[in-house]
């Protein structure tokens, strides 16, 4: 194979990942299909999971791969669930499944920090900006806005803003 073939073949296997959307990102880092049986190609497709509810193994592989999670109550005011609570569910993580509401709020949380981590250019400064104060929020520091739904889509509008340039 020539240099010039190997380069657009290699460019070719590189598409999928340029054309990756929010909800197969959010996916990824609540741990794909190895974890949810089941593939995720859109926001529809999402919502089913979400909806019967996501394997409380998913939650384990995003605090595990999301270090922000395990440091103070940023697990509780993400996903609305206490650091305690999900050391008690790992024992029984291969049949439990995360009630509707705990699938929408870390599914919420992973598009956040992935959509931050493409801003920022890595996941470490992703995690370091949800925890300090943003002057497009206010002041607020992004964590403390994802307890509700209106405050994750303050936090999502102003991720968006940034991207674009717009950091007020």
């Amino acid at each position: 194979m020539t240099a010039a073939a190997e380069k657009r073949e290699m460019t070719a296997q590189e598409a999928p990942v340029l054309l990756e959307n929010d909800a197969t990102r959010a996916y990824r880092l609540l741990g794909g299909r190895k974890i949810m049986k089941r593939p995720v190609n859109d926001s529809l497709d999402a919502h089913d999971i979400i909806v019967q509810g996501l394997p409380a193994k998913s939650l384990l592989h995003l605090v595990e791969g999301v270090h922000v999670l395990s440091t103070g109550d940023v697990l509780n005011k993400a996903i609305g669930i206490s650091i305690r609570t999900l050391q008690r569910r790992k024992s029984d993580t291969k049949q439990k499944l995360l009630s509707t509401e705990q699938s929408s709020r870390a599914w919420r949380f992973a598009g956040i920090i992935a959509q931050a981590t493409d801003i920022m250019g890595s996941q470490e400064a992703a995690e370091a900006w949800i925890l300090e104060p943003a002057i497009g929020l206010n002041n607020r520091r992004p964590i403390d806005l994802l307890e509700t739904a209106a405050g994750a889509e303050a936090v999502g509008n102003y991720l968006t803003r940034m991207e674009y340039g717009v950091y007020t």
